[in-house]
């Protein structure tokens, strides 16, 4: 399985949220994010659930789980930047995202190496792991914290944990840095 460690930085930027539901929105989209998908098919899905939530071996799940995945990563999508905006919930997204809940979720285990993975991994139960994360993210504390990067060229969701909360950036690695050197020129042009 590949781990987020080893992806590409402008790939592995996407799954640095700080929220497993948050890191599953940024595998594309309908409309607007259509540009971004990565899930074209059964084996995306299901490399992409074992990069996201750090499982080997989901299996590949049939065209109507392909689906599914959509739909929650769509409500997930929509509910995030709806309260990254101040908004309020749509019911249909609760209704999908709580429809993926209630299935069983992967269930973790230790191994005697010291290591973790998961129990009999599935389609099903990776998608109620991230609908349940997204619960616990969109009805917690953390709800007001949700945020789009301030980037104009980037739009990724994030959580902000920072303790004074002003987190603008989906990683300063990248879209802080160029706001910053953006922000330099602009005052060097202004001073000359």
């Amino acid at each position: 399985m590949q781990r987020r460690a080893d992806l590409p930085p402008d790939v592995r930027r996407r799954f640095l949220s700080g929220r497993v539901s948050l890191d599953f929105t940024h595998t594309g989209g309908e409309g607007e994010y259509a540009v971004w998908e990565i899930l074209h098919g059964q084996a995306d899905l299901s490399r992409w659930l074992g990069v996201i939530l750090e499982v080997d071996g989901i299996p590949v799940g049939s065209a109507a789980d392909l689906d599914t995945a959509r739909a929650l990563r769509a409500a997930i999508t929509r509910a995030a930047r709806t309260l990254a905006a101040g908004g309020s919930l749509n019911t249909a997204d609760v209704d999908v995202i709580n429809a993926a809940a209630a299935g069983p979720p992967l269930i973790p285990r230790l191994r005697a190496d010291g290591t973790r993975d998961v129990a009999a991994p599935d389609v099903a139960g990776a998608l109620s792991t991230l609908a349940r994360d997204a619960i616990e993210l969109f009805g917690g504390p953390l709800a007001a914290r949700v945020r789009v990067c301030a980037s104009p060229t980037c739009g990724l969701l994030l959580v902000d944990t920072s303790r004074p909360g002003r987190r603008r950036w989906c990683s300063m690695q990248r879209c802080g840095n160029l706001a910053k050197v953006r922000g330099h020129r602009a005052r060097a042009n202004e001073q000359a």
